[in-house]
């Protein structure tokens, strides 16, 4: 009878939660450990699926990093990296956009539709989802000054239209989005998939932006996790020093994201089970919430 009472009560923490989140808009950048275990997959997608039943509009854009370093291995291709940025020519183009496009996207819409969704597969170039344009990458010089260096088909994105989105949402599909962008000549862009679920959560208005990661969540100078913070104490972090190499580019993407609307965003550890409703539908969370 305990542990019936302990369900109770959980159904009854989150019940606040349901009431102030139906129809509004979630944007989850889903990456990391949690696309790579069979058992965080399924706890992922019924997550999701979950959040649809409660009338919360749920946009999933996902990474794909290892996959697409698999693939490039398998054909031979060397990818060389500029600060963290994958150069990308066009052959390495190609095997991106069929990774990320074809084989991760229509897997993560299969694990949702398996379990009671109903996903639709996007990349950027469906309907001109995401307009890009090419992003060069800054580096120091030898003399310290900065140089701003072509590495490919990296884009930006410079607008997200969002009717493909909405119309989706109000057909009660859930839209999941390959971080490919289109050119001005229809080209095709790889793009930083943190930069793209930041972008596509200030288009929508959204409720909150939410980052899967393979971290606990933001942590201070004495490796302590940081439950709640502004993005004035998250510069001031940055500027300790307590967040550092790849973090700086997700709490920059939150920051950038709370700027242009969005109301809060969650950075979070995707390794745990039910990671998305332990932290929207708990009092305490499990991982570090962003607000402005």
């Amino acid at each position: 009878m305990k542990h019936l009472i302990e369900k109770a009560n959980t159904l009854m923490e989150a019940l606040p939660y349901i009431r102030r989140f139906s129809g509004k808009t979630f944007v989850i950048k889903y990456g990391g450990h949690a696309m790579a275990d069979e058992k965080l997959k399924e706890s992922f997608a019924l997550d999701v699926v979950l959040l649809k039943s409660l009338g919360i509009n749920t946009v999933i854009v996902h990474g794909g990093g290892p996959q697409i370093n698999d693939t490039l291995k398998r054909y031979g291709i060397v990818s060389e990296f500029v600060r963290g940025m994958r150069v990308t020519d066009a052959e390495t183009m190609q095997v991106v956009e069929m990774v990320l496009a074809g084989q991760v996207n229509k897997e993560v819409v299969g694990y949702l539709n398996q379990h009671g969704g109903r996903a639709v597969g996007l990349s950027g170039k469906d309907g001109t989802l995401l307009l890009a344009k090419k992003l060069l990458q800054e580096v120091r010089g030898d003399d310290g000054s900065a140089l701003m260096i072509d590495i490919g088909f990296v884009g930006d994105v410079v607008k997200v239209n969002t009717d493909l989105i909405i119309a989706l949402e109000n057909g009660k599909y859930i839209p999941v989005i390959a971080p490919i962008g289109v050119g001005p000549d229809g080209e095709s862009y790889n793009i930083n998939a943190d930069l793209v679920a930041g972008r596509v959560a200030a288009a929508l208005n959204a409720e909150k932006l939410i980052l899967l990661t393979d971290i606990n969540g933001v942590k201070d100078t004495s490796g302590t996790l940081l439950q709640s913070l502004s993005v004035a104490e998250l510069h001031r972090l940055i500027e300790e020093e307590a967040i550092t190499g790849g973090m700086i580019p997700k709490v920059v993407c939150c920051a950038d994201a709370l700027e242009d609307g969005v109301k809060k965003a969650h950075i979070i550890d995707g390794r745990m089970p039910h990671a998305v409703l332990l932290e929207i539908f708990t009092d305490v969370g499990i991982g570090t919430e962003i607000t402005k």
